[in-house]
């Protein structure tokens, strides 16, 4: 039982390290040389969790995108409140509340689909089922406001769903060009805008 927990133990560092590091870098630019140099471990050990760089990169999307989405965008919309409290948190709180490093590096999830969807089917459809199962939680809080009378009957809730994923996703990666908040702070004038409007 020791031995077990000592190893995953170790296969979690490596793929913290390796978010850290596809994050900051790219995936492309980062070699399971330098993930090994970073977790001061050996070759041996990656090869005893990893059969490749592939698989270590499938492990990042389902151990740390998922979850970061997860906690941060997808969760929150289950909760029950006011549906336009609750969007304006998830696509416009959070988004006030990122750090400089944050703003500057982008969306870990949008920096992978930039750079390795269109390379591997996996990952493509990896990133895809993180989108979708974010897509649907949306889906789910508009439909329960329009049953609500909250919202308007003739709404798509796919196409908000769809517009609320692509600008919050679109502004972070078009942030990392600016030296300060400026497009931020369009952003949220024009989301909250919207929001406001589906009432």
């Amino acid at each position: 039982m020791k031995q077990e927990i000592k190893s995953e133990l170790t296969r979690q560092l490596i793929i913290d390290k390796a978010f850290v590091l596809f994050y900051k870098n790219g995936f492309h630019a980062i070699s399971v040389d330098r993930v090994m140099k970073e977790t001061k471990l050996t070759k041996g050990a990656f090869y005893h969790h990893f059969k490749d760089k592939k698989e270590l990169g499938l492990a990042v999307i389902s151990n740390r995108i998922q979850s970061r989405v997860y906690d941060n965008m997808i969760l929150p919309l289950l909760e029950v409140g006011d549906p336009f409290l609750i969007l304006k948190t998830v696509f416009c709180e959070r988004i006030k509340n990122f750090s400089i490093e944050e703003k500057q590096s982008g969306c870990p999830m949008s920096n992978l689909i930039n750079e390795i969807s269109d390379s591997e089917v996996a990952y493509q459809l990896a990133l895809k089922k993180i989108i979708e199962e974010w897509k649907l939680a949306l889906i789910q809080l508009l439909e329960k406001a329009k049953a609500d009378n909250l919202i308007a009957r003739e709404v798509s809730t796919s196409s908000v769903a769809v517009f609320l994923i692509s600008a919050f996703e679109g502004v972070r990666g078009i942030r990392k060009l600016y030296n300060n908040d400026v497009v931020l702070e369009d952003y949220l004038l024009a989301v909250e805008r919207y929001i406001d409007l589906l009432r």
